[in-house]
């Protein structure tokens, strides 16, 4: 699964010289918390985030009225307040690569880009958009959480082979296996397992796995 797979293509965005009062209003309305700031051949500049826009009002704003925020915002071009250093990803770039730099850098989106196109020039032209709110649904799907079944979370021996096992002895009792996730353990040499199983009951798969002998069931519940 690829970034392009799940991110928000052709986003709403915006423009350097559009007012803050405008940004808001647009976010506002179309429900979105992350605006890209483009140029005029579509290429990324910017980002404007509810945080960004925060950090355009007075520092002290306790003697102002509403309708004079409101002047002085509508006043301010969105170029003087939008994030200028933004992370950027690839649209061919795997899911669990975005998850990983969103992670670590503490961001809630990354702005898909396309670099070379020959009609805009030398810049990076935004193709798309992939949020938190994307990667959450992407676990939802990846874990099954939609299916119905038998929801098993193993600890098994960290070694090649063991997925193959596991997998294998469920397939031979004609169980289907719709899910595998895995973790290392906090136990060194250890691997958690998470596996959504079907057409097989719980009686019937705990027997399966306890005859592997090594693999210990932590967790079982039915989804």
């Amino acid at each position: 699964m690829l970034v392009r797979d799940r991110m928000t293509p052709d986003p709403i965005c915006g423009h350097p010289e559009m007012p803050v009062t405008e940004a808001q209003a647009s976010m506002r309305e179309k429900n979105i918390r992350h605006l890209p700031i483009v140029d005029e051949d579509g290429r990324l500049v910017g980002l404007v985030t509810q945080r960004s826009l925060l950090r355009a009002l007075p520092s002290d704003v306790s003697n102002f009225s509403r309708f004079e925020i409101s002047y002085v915002l509508g006043r301010i071009k969105i170029g003087h307040v939008m994030v200028k250093d933004v992370f950027t990803i690839d649209e061919n770039t795997a899911i669990e690569e975005a998850a990983r730099i969103m992670a670590d850098q503490k961001i809630g989106c990354l702005p898909v880009t396309r670099s070379g196109d020959p009609s805009i020039g030398s810049g990076q032209r935004l193709v798309g958009i992939i949020t938190d709110n994307d990667l959450f649904a992407t676990m939802v799907d990846l874990l099954g959480a939609r299916r119905a079944g038998l929801r098993v979370t193993v600890l098994q021996p960290d070694r090649p082979g063991e997925i193959a096992r596991l997998s294998t002895a469920i397939a031979k009792e004609r169980g289907n296996l719709t899910v595998v996730m895995g973790c290392p353990a906090s136990e060194p040499g250890m691997w958690i397992s998470v596996l959504k199983v079907t057409n097989i009951p719980w009686e019937g798969l705990k027997k399966i796995i306890d005859k592997l002998g090594d693999i210990e069931i932590q967790d079982v519940r039915e989804i």
